[in-house]
């Protein structure tokens, strides 16, 4: 993982289309600005695991239910 330092105002850019700014900094908390392209998506990590587990469950629930309509057809 490279790990940047940065101050408040301060930014990095990801490629030439993604910039990270950081906007706010108090005790515990950084706020940063994210300006990206529409195409790109972004999300909070845990937001993002989520989906993907979703997304998981349901490739296996529609797994399941094609072999259970397979047998059926048989």
């Amino acid at each position: 993982m490279l790990v940047l330092t940065r101050k408040l105002n301060e930014s990095l850019m990801i490629g030439d289309d993604i910039e990270i700014k950081i906007v706010d900094i108090s005790s515990k908390n950084v706020k940063i600005g994210i300006e990206a392209p529409k195409n790109v998506q972004v999300f909070r990590k845990e937001i993002y695991d989520e989906i993907k587990q979703e997304n998981i469950e349901a490739i296996n629930r529609d797994v399941v239910s094609l072999i259970d309509f397979m047998k059926k057809k048989k």
